[in-house]
């Protein structure tokens, strides 16, 4: 246990906690939200060397999807979507969707959310069948809302981001973009606009 003092707070459990230790707690959390930008996007950054065999770098397929997300007019949050939709290659190698769907949940909207989320099964339309896998594994969201849209992110950004020589932007480019998604979630359970500390 921490020395009395060390931390700010001094419970043992969460049941001793008061509102003084909350008010502490909440401006920490506060403080270290205000560098989740940076953290994602230096998580981002190891990406970049890793192929895992492809034509071209883990990092440098999420900035080409991202690239012709917004060349083709997408709005912001989709662009971030896009650059981040990969994120989760290193660490969840069996479910890489599964990474970037939670980090982002907050911050987009309910449909960018299911369209990364879902984009793993979406994009094996293009090489499922060269493994063994059914191609059509996707069909079992047909009739889903936003079916089509996880199926046009995936065909026209995803599939389409392994060209050697595309002209695709830097990640400084996106940078400013990934700070003002992230800035304040759109939901959440605890963030400023739910919490009152009185």
């Amino acid at each position: 246990m921490a020395e009395p003092g060390l931390t700010g707070t001094n419970f043992r459990a969460l049941t001793e906690s008061t509102p003084a230790d909350w008010r502490h707690i909440m401006g920490e959390m506060e403080s270290f939200a205000g560098g989740l930008a940076g953290r994602v996007l230096a998580h981002l950054r190891v990406l970049e060397g890793d192929n895992g065999g492809f034509p071209i770098d883990r990092l440098s397929h999420c900035l080409q999807t991202a690239t012709r997300a917004y060349r083709d007019g997408r709005d912001e949050e989709y662009v971030v979507m896009a650059l981040l939709h990969d994120m989760g290659d290193l660490l969840c190698i069996y479910n890489h969707a599964d990474l970037p769907a939670a980090v982002l949940k907050p911050f987009v909207s309910e449909q960018n959310h299911w369209i990364v989320q879902q984009h793993g099964i979406f994009q094996g339309y293009f090489f499922f069948h060269h493994i063994g896998i059914d191609r059509d594994a996707r069909e079992a969201f047909r009739g889903h809302p936003w079916f089509e849209a996880a199926a046009e992110f995936v065909d026209k950004y995803d599939q389409a981001a392994f060209d050697r020589d595309y002209d695709t932007a830097p990640l400084s480019f996106f940078e400013p973009m990934v700070h003002r998604i992230f800035a304040e979630p759109k939901k959440a359970v605890i963030c400023r606009s739910t919490v009152n500390l009185g």
